[in-house]
């Protein structure tokens, strides 16, 4: 693991803090010496940290206006990892609304933000949808230089916000990871926390883990710590300034073939690939997860807020599809820029596996 480390002064604004991404951001900041650290969520915070936290929702124009103005001129990198989802995760990734708020959110949070001309590097974050993944197969692997596809996709009109918005004195930097994984609880695309809850229902009702999914394909994904090196390099590094960067863990996998080590972590037998909808079978199990919960004294979360969407698992294991859809992206422009880190997919599942079992979030097997 390469550690990028900046010796100077700085203060870091996380915008989402509380999820996967801005998490695992602010705990990376957290550790550098002579820097200030502020989280941003609608929420306070969930966890230890010493940050300072203002509770704010980014679509309200006029509190982001007041709390942010309030601190902008002590701000030097701003990391944008918020994200607003329709309560359809999936079909909503082509409403019009979602992009609205998107593009709005960014507007107020970005406007006060940059009008203390303080800040020097802006960070945003994206993902494959910008290459048009959830519209079905696309050139792999897809690089940063693609043409964008045809349909909206609020990553473009924020992306072209921030361009706008910057100024030739300022850097910016937009990163595209596939499949972010990390501890965190109640995100609505965190598969980690979703694969363990699907687990540790096969477990209480002694079933086998069966594997769900549609055709076995290769895909990709990056450990939220890894993301935030990368957010640290991006803010520190000057050719980084004006880039897109897809960042990945540097090796591709296939759910079947890693399915074995997310039984083991349970203590379950890996029975036979049944394929079938997570998000119609898992509906009524949220009985059954109330009892795993009392019986293992788990962290009190409602089974509505441990899995937000299991329509996303059903698109992440390629329920209904007969052949391969494969998601790959290359990470070459980032290693020619200077960003090297990699990690083992499937050992980083059974890590965070591991970490939500001590933490009380999942059962033990």
């Amino acid at each position: 693991m390469t550690t990028y480390l900046d010796h100077s002064k700085g203060s870091a604004l996380i915008l989402g803090a509380g999820g996967v991404v801005g998490r695992a951001a602010l705990q990376m900041f957290e550790e550098l010496p002579n820097w200030r650290v502020t989280g941003v969520s609608r929420r306070g915070p969930t966890f230890d940290t010493r940050a300072d936290w203002l509770r704010l929702d980014l679509a309200d124009p006029e509190d982001c206006s007041k709390q942010l103005s309030a601190v902008a001129q002590d701000v030097t990198h701003v990391v944008y990892a918020a994200l607003y989802e329709e309560r359809d995760l999936v079909s909503g990734w082509t409403e019009r609304r979602q992009i609205d708020v998107n593009l709005a959110m960014l507007k107020n949070a970005l406007v006060p933000l940059l009008a203390a001309r303080s800040v020097r590097h802006v960070t945003l974050l994206q993902g494959t949808k910008a290459y048009g993944v959830h519209h079905g197969p696309y050139k792999m692997p897809a690089k940063e230089g693609d043409p964008r596809f045809i349909a909206s996709n609020f990553y473009y009109e924020q992306e072209d916000f921030l361009r706008a918005a910057m100024s030739d004195s300022r850097g910016y930097t937009v990163l595209r990871p596939q499949i972010v994984c990390g501890f965190a609880v109640g995100n609505p695309m965190n598969a980690i926390t979703a694969i363990g809850t699907y687990a540790a229902i096969c477990q209480e009702l002694g079933q086998p883990f069966r594997f769900p999914g549609g055709a076995a394909c290769f895909q990709e994904a990056v450990d939220a710590r890894l993301l935030a090196r990368a957010i640290l390099w991006a803010g520190q590094t000057s050719s980084c300034r004006g880039e897109i960067f897809n960042i990945a863990n540097g090796d591709c996998f296939s759910w079947p073939t890693i399915w074995p080590t997310l039984a083991a972590r349970f203590g379950l037998s890996v029975g036979h690939p049944h394929p079938f909808s997570l998000a119609a079978v898992m509906a009524d199990k949220a009985p059954v997860w109330d009892r795993i919960v009392k019986k293992h004294a788990l962290m009190p979360l409602a089974y509505g807020e441990i899995v937000h969407s299991w329509d996303f698992m059903d698109y992440l294991f390629r329920h209904g599809s007969s052949v391969p859809r494969h998601s790959l992206v290359s990470t070459i422009k980032a290693r020619q820029h200077g960003f090297h880190d990699c990690a083992d997919t499937e050992a980083m599942f059974d890590e965070i596996l591991r970490q939500l079992q001590d933490a009380r979030v999942l059962p033990g097997n």
